[in-house]
């Protein structure tokens, strides 16, 4: 089994979040300060230096006003999407 940090899915996962971010208007800045974090930490998540766990998601979508239910739905349906 490959790493799932380099996988498609994953790197999926992360172009999703960064949308994420900018579709709610919140900069790296702003959503590292909501979350108690440094900007590099953002950075690093949405570069995919850095994994982030469940309870790391849930938090991050929950402070860009979404819920991890929402977030991993749209997910889903993306991953559908381009393996037809």
């Amino acid at each position: 089994m490959e790493k799932s940090i380099y996988t498609d899915e994953y790197s999926l996962l992360l172009e999703q979040l960064a949308a994420l971010r900018q579709k709610s208007g919140v900069t790296q800045v702003e959503l590292a300060q909501r979350l108690g974090q440094s900007q590099s930490f953002i950075s690093k998540v949405e570069r995919g230096d850095r994994r982030l766990d469940v309870i790391q998601l849930r938090t991050i979508c929950q402070t860009l006003g979404t819920t991890l239910p929402e977030f991993i739905n749209a997910w889903e349906k993306r991953l559908r999407a381009g393996k037809k």
